[in-house]
């Protein structure tokens, strides 16, 4: 004989226990989805305000040597 929740009456408590378990699983999973969604976009939305904000600079001479200096 199969159990409540396999087989058998759809209000009995343990049938009711195992639905709202499955239901806290999948809210857990797609909270957690769109905070990592959310985190990412955050990312490239600090990248893009970087980006604008920051002004090219010019190119340093790096390796040259200077007269006049140690």
């Amino acid at each position: 004989m199969a159990c409540p929740v396999c087989f058998g009456d759809a209000n009995n408590p343990m049938t009711v226990a195992a639905n709202n378990g499955i239901w806290f699983m999948l809210g857990v999973v797609a909270v957690m989805l769109t905070a990592f969604a959310t985190f990412f976009v955050n990312l490239m939305r600090r990248a893009k305000r970087v980006a604008q904000q920051s002004e090219p600079a010019e190119p340093a001479n790096y390796g040259r040597r200077q007269e006049g200096t140690a």
